[in-house]
């Protein structure tokens, strides 16, 4: 079962370079040393940042997954980072703009961890709601705004 957040990138540019993969470990440990225990526990494999960009078939061309809460029968409950995917989203963002999408994404993924463990699926239920809105509204041709002259 897997449980992803997604965000569209947003068409800005960037003055500084990417954080290195080594950068945005580090970022994800600092991150992941705020969470309490309790949180924590149950994930058997912890958090995994993999280099990869996650995109779903359907999806729109810019909208990447950028983490996933996983029970896998081998490996058990755990979390995966997309570093590629977050370059793909954020560029050359710099480090704290990376750090807040990182708590984002990681609060995210560890609270369909938390539902998962209480045997509810609300989350997944709202994360099914909105990717069906985002990818009907990238369908959907844009709507030139009329004005009216009074």
């Amino acid at each position: 079962m897997y449980h992803g957040r997604w965000v569209v990138r947003k068409g800005r540019w960037f003055t500084t370079q990417a954080v290195s993969l080594r950068t945005f470990r580090a970022i994800v440990a600092r991150v992941l040393d705020r969470f309490p225990d309790e949180v924590l526990e149950q994930l058997d494999a912890g958090v995994l940042v993999v280099e990869d960009r996650r995109r779903y078939p359907n999806d729109p061309p810019d909208v990447y997954v950028l983490g996933e809460y996983v029970e896998d029968p081998v490996l058990g409950r755990h979390v995966v980072l997309y570093y590629g995917s977050f370059l793909a989203i954020l560029g050359s963002a710099s480090p704290e703009e990376i750090e807040e999408e990182v708590v984002r994404t990681l609060a995210h993924e560890l609270r369909h961890h938390l539902e998962s463990r209480a045997g509810v699926e609300w989350l997944d239920e709202q994360d099914w709601r909105e990717l069906q809105q985002l990818r009907a509204r990238k369908r959907s041709p844009r709507r030139k705004e009329r004005t009216h002259d009074p």
